[in-house]
């Protein structure tokens, strides 16, 4: 090799190891850069686990159900509040066609409404001039919002800081005024369709202001009484809030776009407490045909959640909302607490085929960041209220989405409960979080696994039997056992745009001081009078009291004279209710039962019973026992639902099971529901065998030792 040829090679090599050392130092510090940034992702994921937020208050109105206690009952009690297009919404015959692509009409003509509720304006300082011109969801926002803060515990006998108390709130369509103000400003077109069909000049005239009565006026207060923003803006104003005030739209997933929002303000303590949720007001013939020519509308009229016979959603209104504040604090201030806020994820579908067409990738990253943000197992939730609004294609994706995460942490088979309240209320649009939100606060409060109805046979392709997940149908007591992870339940929440959110929600473990329970338990009712002629006229007057606008007073009236003794001669009457309604409903089958029963004494399948006079029970006492081979399946189920010692010394039973590595006694007892009749027998079968009733046996009595001791109880369960 020549001395220019060697010279040549030693440059061209410093050249090259010159270039490699640049690269070098550039991948070291990109390497930096991109640990200072991933070390800063995984400080902002923990702030929510550093802050937890508690719930501290909620209240809504939602189809069938004036307030939060009629709501959850609804829901025990699988009540299906699908009901048609009441005239105050819209005319039926007006804008209904069967066929889905008759032009300017729906197909729909069902759906879920909120009950009348009496608004005074006085109460809040608002003019009645100025009524007609306030969209409904401002007014009865209003209402809500008051009874979320007195729930709270802060109402206005009980002031905070209001200086630094916020409300954020999910609004969507919400816009009723805006159509009939639309509408009248149509004006000239009417004019010359009039002018061109030979109408004169004056005749047109007077046609237009008699079709300009038919829409509200324009007047000052017209602008804000129409913007959806103003939601929002006058509960702050009405209720003097001094935090940030907005509204957001996220389409149907708006609820928890607030909530993030509304998360966010407290842990950067922006404010202290903050009132959020979802409204929705809005069934109008313009959003039921917004929907109707998607389609996304049931052309049977019902939602079914991932069921095989699913074909659409039902539209539904309402309000929720609920008081925020950071955990530590509520603590401090001996707040009730419903649940915990534990974590949250976002994300968007990115680039798909259509800007509402869901994506399963863009849902699996909601769920990560979510799982990732509270810092939690998957596998240890046990209740998922999914968004689940019926659409074949939503669902299948939702539950794609599900069962990719959870499957992928392990989650045992069947073991999560999966349900929608959309298949009780419908789809309630930018209060749909709100309603799914409270559900699952609601049964992570109550200790119960709350039920989905409408649903028949599983839809075949998720092959539910292969996947973490299984659908409640049922109301179940939520057994935990002891040492187990708190119980956990997710929430999620999707809407047009691509937009995806998921909540994770935890029970509050601490101690309660207060009565937690929001369904009312059955009470007896026993009437009784000296003839049966003067029992029959009591309960005519007893059912008009209790259809009375102080239906109240008189159900606690009813209740305390049934704990009057009743003479033995007496006729009487007797039945449990939980509800003025229920009492006045089970007088009146009483009434209309007892024109066709001349006898001494008869029952009526409802559970009524009725006798001329009384029995005398002089004499010897008979005592049965049941024996061997009575048990069946849910023996007890309420009695676990309603009394935590019940529900806790089944939780006790199944952490002495698991430590022997045996199955939990409470998945035989309340095993979860199939719609299959040959799993439902070999679960019955099983809750019969005999081992398992001397398994329960012998475990009842570590039960009645070591539990009874630990609680304080004087004697043995």
């Amino acid at each position: 090799m020549s001395a220019s040829s060697f010279v040549a090679s030693l440059t061209q090599l410093h050249d090259e190891v010159g270039n490699v050392e640049k690269a070098l130092i550039e991948l070291i510090r990109v390497k930096k850069m991109m640990a200072g940034q991933s070390q800063k992702v995984d400080t902002t994921q923990s702030q929510l686990q550093q802050t937890p937020i508690a719930i501290i208050g909620m209240a809504s109105i939602f189809p069938q159900a004036k307030n939060l206690h009629e709501y959850w009952e609804n829901i025990l009690h699988e009540a299906d509040c699908i009901t048609d297009v009441p005239p105050s919404r819209w005319d039926v015959n007006a804008y209904y066609d069967p066929d889905p692509s008759a032009p300017d009409k729906t197909y729909c003509k069902r759906g879920g409404f909120i009950p009348d509720v009496d608004f005074n304006p006085m109460e809040f300082g608002l003019p009645p001039n100025i009524l007609e011109v306030t969209d409904i969801s401002q007014l009865l926002g209003l209402v809500i919002a008051k009874q979320a803060m007195e729930d709270s515990g802060y109402g206005e006998s009980n002031p905070i800081d209001r200086e630094n108390t916020g409300v954020i709130l999910g609004t969507a369509v919400g816009r009723q005024l805006s159509m009939p103000y639309g509408t009248r400003l149509q004006y000239p077109i009417w004019e010359r369709v009039l002018k061109s069909s030979g109408v004169s000049d004056e005749d047109t005239q007077k046609i237009v202001e008699k079709i300009k009565l038919a829409y509200v006026q324009w007047e000052e207060n017209s602008f804000p009484g129409l913007l959806s923003n103003v939601v929002a803006g006058r509960i702050a104003n009405r209720l003097n809030l001094g935090g940030t005030n907005c509204a957001i739209d996220a389409a149907c997933a708006s609820s928890l776009a607030a909530f993030k929002m509304a998360i966010s303000e407290l842990i950067e303590r922006r404010c202290n407490v903050m009132l959020v949720g979802g409204v929705d007001t809005d069934n109008s013939i313009f959003t039921y045909m917004c929907f109707s020519k998607t389609p996304a509308m049931s052309r049977e009229q019902q939602t079914r959640p991932f069921d095989a016979d699913s074909d659409g959603m039902m539209l539904g209104e309402g309000i929720g909302m609920m008081v925020l504040k950071r955990l530590e604090d509520a603590e401090r201030d001996g707040d009730r607490i419903y649940a915990v806020i534990k974590g949250m994820g976002t994300s968007s579908d990115g680039k798909f085929k259509s800007i509402y067409a869901p994506r399963v990738e863009g849902q699996v990253k909601a769920l990560e960041r979510a799982y990732a943000d509270a810092g939690i197992d998957p596998a240890t939730v046990g209740l998922i209220e999914a968004h689940g609004t019926g659409t074949s294609v939503g669902d299948m994706v939702e539950f794609g989405a599900l069962k990719q995460v959870f499957s992928q942490h392990q989650a045992p088979v069947e073991s999560i409960a999966l349900g929608s309240v959309k298949s009780q209320i419908g789809h309630t649009k930018a209060a749909a979080g709100a309603a799914s939100l409270i559900k699952a606060v609601l049964a992570l409060h109550h200790k119960v696994l709350p039920p989905t109805i409408n649903i028949t046979t599983p839809n075949p392709k998720l092959e539910l039997d292969r996947s973490p997940f299984y659908l409640n149908t049922q109301s179940r007591p939520w057994i935990r056992a002891e040492d187990a992870p708190p119980r956990r339940a997710g929430v999620s929440s999707f809407g047009f745009g691509g937009t995806n959110y998921h909540v994770v929600l935890e029970e509050y473990c601490g101690d309660h001081d207060r009565s937690y329970r929001l369904n009312r338990a059955g009470q007896p009712i026993l009437l009784f009078a000296n003839t049966p002629d003067h029992l029959l006229a009591d309960c005519e007057a007893w059912i008009q009291k209790l259809r009375s606008t102080s239906e109240t007073k008189a159900y606690a009236d009813l209740l305390n004279i049934s704990q009057t003794e009743v003479p033995l001669n007496a006729a009487r009457v007797g039945f449990v209710c939980s509800s003025p309604t229920e009492a006045a409903r089970k007088l009146r089958t009483f009434l209309d039962g007892f024109k066709s029963h001349h006898v001494e004494s008869w029952e009526h399948p409802q559970g009524i019973f009725y006798r001329a006079t009384g029995l005398d029970l002089r004499g010897k006492a008979v005592a049965l026992f049941s024996g061997q081979g009575s048990q069946y399946l849910n023996m007890g189920r309420e009695l676990a639902m309603n009394f935590p010692v019940m529900r806790q010394i089944y939780g006790y039973m199944d952490g002495l099971l698991q430590q022997d590595g045996l199955n939990a006694i409470s998945n035989t007892v309340f095993p979860k529901p199939t719609l299959a009749e040959s799993t439902q027998k070999a679960q019955a079968q099983r809750c019969r065998r005999p081992n398992i009733r001397s398994l329960r046996s012998r475990v009842s009595v570590q039960v009645s030792t070591k539990f009874c001791k630990r609680q304080g109880l004087s004697q043995t369960l």
